[in-house]
């Protein structure tokens, strides 16, 4: 479907296990859209299976971007990303075609949308290390102290966040405000259409059960294996979160398999919570169900998507 979109931007967002991904390939296709893919995760090869990455085959039914691009061994942040993706969205735009941000990690959508400034501070390891000692109850202490605001806007358990935000108060006093928001850095003001995949709690927690099992099936901690063969460390693995946290103690036989797959699940419900509550202070953020009468919803969103871009 041909539609000059001029300026409009569309986002697909929600917590995990929601069916973010499937609405944006529907959506990519009806729209001659291209997808930007907003994992903090998903960006790093290897990490296929504990991340639910898009399969080889659904890349191929809408073009995606952001997803392999960078050496799990490296650090691949928020600003990088925020620089990486407007060029891809600029380029996008260029060729007529509707850019589609997709993701959960509700910051890196954020950075984007709202074009937050992230000051060029170069990590102190000798902090970083110190810091990497305390609880994220600590660190968001420490960080409230310091900086309020940010404080306000941030996952107050993600300790790898919580500790790049306090290295920058550290260097230059606090973190920098954001700009007015809608204004992009791409050149000039682009319009978001940011739409929020809404699902009841019982079936979200259900859908994060399935998916769990299928990935156990697939070989997800013969993936963690992989990973620690290919020269990445327990804690280097461990500092991705989720599955990748609590894998490599199963590993190291501090867990049966039995509590290693009731501890994912639990985290991965407990990090859904979090993507709900952040994405929930955002008041233009469109909520539409994924199911109506227990069918998917498609219509409806496909029904706003178009309105946007046809305004």
């Amino acid at each position: 479907m041909e539609l000059g979109c001029n300026n409009k931007i569309i986002v697909i967002l929600g917590p995990t296990s929601s069916g973010k991904s499937e609405m944006a390939i529907r959506l990519a296709k009806k729209f001659n859209g291209e997808i930007i893919s907003a994992d903090s995760r998903q960006i790093y090869k290897g990490l296929d299976i504990g991340t639910g990455k898009v399969s080889k085959f659904k890349q191929k039914l809408a073009k995606h971007w952001m997803i392999d691009i960078a050496n799990p061994k490296t650090e691949y942040n928020v600003s990088k990303f925020k620089r990486d993706a407007e060029k891809i969205i600029e380029d996008i735009l260029k060729r007529k075609k509707v850019p589609i941000v997709c993701g959960g990690t509700g910051f890196w959508i954020k950075a984007v949308v709202d074009n937050v400034n992230f000051p060029e501070v170069r990590p102190n390891k000798e902090l970083r290390k110190k810091l990497e000692k305390y609880s994220a109850k600590k660190l968001f202490k420490m960080l409230q102290e310091l900086d309020l605001a940010r404080a306000k806007n941030i996952d107050a358990k993600n300790k790898v966040r919580l500790i790049r935000a306090i290295e920058i108060c550290k260097a230059i006093g606090k973190v920098p405000a954001m700009p007015a928001k809608g204004w992009s850095a791409l050149g000039g003001n682009y319009e978001f259409l940011q739409i929020g995949i809404g699902i009841p709690k019982e079936k979200l927690h259900e859908n994060i059960r399935k998916r769990l099992k299928k990935r156990f099936g697939s070989g997800m901690i013969a993936e963690v294996e992989k990973l620690h063969e290919q020269g990445l460390s327990w804690k280097k693995i461990q500092s991705f979160g989720l599955g990748y946290y609590w894998i490599p103690l199963y590993l190291q036989e501090k867990l049966d398999k039995k509590e290693l797959f009731e501890k994912i699940y639990q985290a991965e419900k407990d990090y859904a919570k979090r993507q709900t509550t952040w994405f929930g202070k955002d008041k233009r953020i469109i909520w539409l169900p994924v199911y109506r009468r227990g069918r998917k919803n498609y219509k409806e969103i496909e029904k706003e998507v178009k309105k946007c871009i046809n305004n």
